[in-house]
């Protein structure tokens, strides 16, 4: 019979000094408020906006987790987190303000330093994102996760003007170019495919599998300096033509090319696994990481803003009746 909350296998004390290392890592990323009942940012910049909109979202990383466990390499996992949250919400042309994490354990005690390394991860993804983590929860749930066991998710909220929230569903015609900016790999979606077609023993494969998600919130604030951009898609679950056919009015749909280079891990994924191309197209990214409708005229226009600001940006389709 247990005794106390510790006998239990909850670790109050440890949970608290976890606590305390975020609270005190070095970074201008993290808020002030971490510890307290609730974190956030100051709005004085709002007379900027004419209309303002807050926008949230909420995402994991999927079994990827799996993958950081087998490699025991868990530095870039929390960057994966806050990239599948941020561009999320940039692709609705709206600038991620804060970002809170969620971390499920069965120890705390037994995962200390694994928990540390990712929260560090986590903070390295809100600096790229230009975000505040701004507060979080750690739960510890022994009679649930095994004692090596990490489960996160994460929470983002952004404003954007009612005016620039994208897409611009009216302006979008048969014509129009599809551009793409290139993902690092395969991202955070599908592998529980992907896992299962590398050969344990391919550890490069592995390695590759854990390329973090790139995060596109610098890259699309630019872009989107054009006043070009008309809609963007994160590409993630499903695939690049589901996911863009969200974005685009009913009528039209994207005819893609399917020439860009891909990163070299999709083809170990559908050699190893046998997987057909139809099924490859329908789950993974296939390098393209972001795709964005821009009128015609003005794709060549966009194409040599991104390359001055060092953003390398694809044609890869048109948008035509569908």
């Amino acid at each position: 019979m247990a005794k106390t909350y510790r006998d239990s296998g909850v670790d109050i004390e440890k949970g608290d000094a976890f606590a305390d290392f975020i609270k005190n890592f070095k970074s201008p990323a993290v808020g002030g408020g971490i510890g307290g009942f609730a974190g956030g940012i100051p709005l004085q910049n709002l007379a900027q906006y004419k209309d303002p909109l807050l926008l949230s979202t909420t995402d994991g990383v999927g079994t990827k987790l799996l993958v950081a466990k087998k490699l025991n390499k868990w530095d870039t996992i929390g960057i994966d987190l806050v990239a599948m949250n941020v561009n999320d919400l940039i692709v609705c042309g709206c600038k991620p303000l804060t970002f809170l994490d969620y971390i499920a354990t069965g120890s705390v005690a037994a995962n200390e330093k694994k928990l540390q390394t990712i929260i560090s991860g986590i903070i390295r993804g809100c600096e790229i994102a230009d975000c505040l983590l701004t507060g979080g929860e750690t739960a510890e749930m022994p009679d649930i996760y095994a004692s090596d066991e990490v489960d996160l998710a994460g929470f983002c909220v952004g404003i954007v003007d009612r005016s620039h929230l994208l897409p611009h569903l009216d302006t979008m015609q048969a014509g129009d170019v599809i551009l793409g900016i290139p993902s690092s790999g395969v991202h955070s979606n599908g592998y529980s495919l992907a896992r299962k077609c590398i050969p344990e023993t391919d550890t490069a494969g592995w390695e590759e599998l854990l390329i973090p998600t790139r995060i596109y919130v610098k890259e699309l604030l630019t872009l989107f300096e054009t006043n070009a951009v008309l809609a963007a898609a994160h590409i993630t679950g499903s695939g690049l033509e589901a996911n863009f056919e969200r974005v685009i009015p009913k009528q039209l749909k994207g005819n893609f090319t399917w020439d860009w280079p891909r990163p070299s891990i999709f083809e170990k994924i559908q050699t190893y696994g046998e997987v057909p191309e139809a099924e490859m197209r329908r789950v993974f990214n296939l390098g393209i990481g972001i795709a964005f409708v821009v009128h015609a005229d003005q794709a060549d226009d966009v194409i040599a803003y991104a390359a001055n600001h060092n953003i390398e940006v694809l044609k890869i389709g048109t948008l035509v009746h569908g």
